[in-house]
């Protein structure tokens, strides 16, 4: 620990030497050589080749070894001891058929069994739960396993230290049950019990503040940590406008770089697409639990800016995660196990860059995913072809997967295919439920971005209807089908068009019970959208000498990175109402700029002082030594006496906000586009530039922000009178020829000093 405080101590010092020798102002070497000099004395060697340290350094020593200390105290006494059950209740006693296990209260209405033993040779034993004084007939079964067919629920079958989570029925709750048996109903026979301390204290979900709302409209109402590893996040905003956006967690006092991606609500990592008051729950990856963070942020990680977070308290007892908290369906855990939700290994392109299916095997069902690069009139087809070795629509057995705009829900339909017409009720491409039958597909969970649907849906592999069902083989291959189409009003599947791209015209065969069938060269995410919103054009700005430049969204694929071909980080400078219009000003005339992009450091998501450079790229600020000498400020910019850039062009945030979610994708024409956007302004007062431009003014500068990269766009500079809409008089080109002679010999004697110095 003492090592590691040095080591951060030298590093320290170390980093400040070489800040302080690269950050030199424009026109003089002397700071950076008095700074340099200073450094190497303070770093002169002793006979081992060690540093002197200085008292003040031992003190920073010190009391930084103290810190790591101290966190490392607080880290180990906040988490409970693993492996952590929940609440202990005890251990089963056994009167028959060799009950084991230590029961726990998960939260208040799920029980676990660790190590669970049973033989299984009673005829009607279930689990089974009252508040009588003693088990009795007076109880109910709790179902295990939860989900099940038929109408009774299923008689307990054998157990060997098997891990059982035991959810409470009917809304009941742990403080209304007093014990926990193995229970035969046939024989009313107590086969092993566990009692309930009447003062059991649970674990309980704990309810947090809503996100700190910083950048990009991002919201939300009070976010809940549901147990160790999820967060319910509701009434969640989010314009997705951020360019590489994530749920992030970490350490520390501030959201920072240091921290880690969690999967969105669907386990992706891709970046966050917008939300617009939804729902959501998320899980942190791997073993991490809440016990290891101190918040949860959104992140974006390309340009290291924090748009809002929320703190985790260190006084948390919430359930464990066991499972027992669904984000994705109860069948896809399995509660006796271990074992981690199935990635899949397998996947086929049935449809060159418009369709893959990925499947798994899981007991009785098969699951399946479908992608597709279809719009939401559109649905994806797959399924059983109707003639083995060949793609044959007729009498096809296929599953229709699409998104349902009016109910805003995934839909995953059984359909059987007897013509190849339009369902009329009877025949046709019709939905097994229309023609009487029944739809065996249950929706597991979708999702839609970057152009792409996804469908998550399990299917029986034997459902017992033998006219509109086809079993699924898994010992042999079996020849599919696959389609992309249109659907009509009754969100029912339309023919689709007769091409390579729309179905496939060769036999593909599969074998589901395979594993690591995996022929998916790339993700479909991954291909290039030639057929992306039209960009909008390059506004102009000619013959105005005020502006006024506050912060706005980018406008998607149609906004900023269409127009400059450079990445944005999701916002940009808005010059009088417009979104990063070219400027064109005159050399030797004076143009006023008021600036609402920010003036609170502390808030770097907010904080994006103007100036005007001749980089194509911006953020002066960020830049040291070589790379801050490569750009040149020529407004909004001082040097203090070591070097460093200052800007002086700040003042109150105002910015164009979306009303909802970012829509420049739908909207073709930027007037449009600002309807959908509203203005905001902190409380404050704007900043002011004055700029008269220079005589020696290069043809071409650009506004950019002095703390960011990419926000801003060009200035055309041009000789007075030269652009349309100027107007100038005799005496302002006397003046202009005066300021440029002016300019020339200041120009020239500064040249004079530097070579006498």
């Amino acid at each position: 620990m003492w090592r590691k405080a040095s080591r951060l101590v030298r590093e320290t010092t170390s980093w400040k030497t070489r800040r302080q020798g690269q950050t030199e102002a424009p026109t003089t070497a002397g700071p950076a050589t008095t700074t340099t000099t200073s450094a190497t004395r303070t770093r002169t060697p002793t006979g081992r080749g060690l540093a002197i340290i200085t008292w003040s350094q031992f003190a920073v020593v010190a009391a930084v070894a103290a810190l790591f200390h101290c966190r490392d105290c607080q880290a180990a006494g906040r988490a409970p001891p693993e492996p952590y059950y929940g609440r202990y209740i005890g251990d089963f006693t056994n009167f028959a058929h060799g009950i084991k296990g230590q029961v726990y209260a998960v939260d208040e209405s799920t029980l676990f069994v660790k190590s669970f033993a049973y033989d299984g040779t009673g005829p009607d034993a279930f689990f089974w739960v009252g508040k009588t004084a003693r088990p009795s007939p007076d109880g109910y079964i709790i179902p295990y396993p939860e989900e099940y067919t038929g109408i009774d629920p299923p008689i307990l079958q054998a157990h060997n230290r098997t891990d059982i989570i035991l959810r409470l029925p009917m809304g009941k709750r742990i403080k209304d049950i007093r014990w926990l048996s193995v229970w035969c109903r046939r024989f009313t026979v107590d086969f092993g019990e566990v009692f309930i301390p009447s003062n059991l204290d649970v674990p309980k979900p704990r309810v947090l503040p809503e996100f700190k709302r910083l950048a990009h409209g991002l919201r939300s109402s009070n976010i809940s940590v549901l147990d160790a590893r999820t967060f319910y996040i509701p009434n969640l905003h989010y314009d997705g406008a951020g360019p590489d956006a994530y749920f992030w967690v970490g350490n520390g006092s501030e959201p920072n770089i240091m921290g880690i991606k969690v999967p969105n609500e669907a386990g992706s990592l891709e970046p966050l697409r917008g939300y617009q008051g939804e729902d959501i729950e998320i899980q942190l990856p791997g073993n991490m639990t809440v016990y290891d963070i101190d918040w949860l942020a959104v992140w974006c990680v390309e340009y290291r800016h924090n748009f809002g977070h929320v703190y985790v308290p260190r006084d948390l007892d919430v359930p464990p995660a066991l499972g027992q908290t669904k984000i994705t369906p109860s069948w896809w855990y399995s509660p006796t196990t271990t074992t981690p939700r199935p990635v899949y290994s397998n996947c086929r392109e049935i449809l060159p860059n418009k369709l893959q299916v990925k499947w798994e095997l899981q007991d009785e069902y098969l699951l399946v995913e479908l992608f597709g690069r279809i719009n939401e009139d559109q649905y994806m087809a797959f399924g059983l072809s109707g003639a083995n070795g060949r793609p044959q629509m007729s009498q096809s057995d296929v599953v229709v997967a699409f998104y349902d705009t009016n109910a805003r829900v995934f839909r995953a339909e059984d359909y059987f295919i007897s013509d190849l017409s339009q369902c009329d009720g009877q025949r046709g491409a019709c939905p097994d439920e229309r023609i009487g039958a029944r739809n065996d597909v249950i929706v597991v969970s979708g999702d839609r971005k970057n152009g792409v649907t996804s469908i998550r849906y399990k299917r029986l592999l034997q459902t017992n209807e033998a006219i509109y069902d086809s079993p699924i083989p898994i010992d042999r291959e079996v020849s599919v089908i696959a389609a992309i189409g249109p659907l009509n009003a009754r969100k029912e599947a339309n023919a689709h068009s007769h091409t390579a791209s729309d179905h496939n015209q060769d036999d593909i065969r599969i074998n589901f019970s395979t594993r690591n069938d995996h022929a998916c060269r790339s993700s479909l995410y991954d291909v290039k959208d030639e057929t992306g919103p039209k960009p909008w054009p390059t506004r102009k700005i000619e013959g105005v000498r005020k502006f006024r430049a506050s912060i706005g969204p980018t406008g998607g694929k149609r906004g900023y990175t269409a127009i400059t071909g450079s990445p944005s980080w999701g916002i940009a400078w808005y010059v009088n109402d417009l979104l990063i219009p070219e400027i064109t000003v005159e050399r030797g005339l004076t143009y006023e700029f008021i600036i609402e992009g920010g003036n609170d450091p502390s808030q770097p998501a907010r904080y994006h002082p103007f100036y005007i450079t001749d980089s194509p790229e911006g953020g002066l600020g960020q830049k040291m030594g070589l790379e801050a000498r490569k750009q040149k400020a020529y407004a909004g910019v001082e040097y203090d006496e070591d070097g460093n850039a200052v800007p002086t062009a700040a003042g109150r945030y105002c910015e164009w906000e979306h009303q909802t979610v970012d829509r420049s994708a739908e909207i073709e024409n930027f007037e449009e586009y600002m309807k959908t956007l509203e203005f905001k302004c902190e409380d404050g007062e704007p900043g002011y530039l004055n700029w008269t431009v220079p005589a020696n003014a290069p043809d071409l500068l650009y506004y950019q922000c002095f703390t960011h990269n990419t926000l801003g766009w060009k200035i055309n500079v041009v000789n007075m009178g030269a652009s349309r809409g100027s107007i100038v008089n005799s005496h302002q080109i006397i003046l202009y020829g005066i300021f440029t002679v002016f300019s020339l010999v200041a120009t020239r004697l500064l040249m004079c000093s530097h070579i006498l110095a």
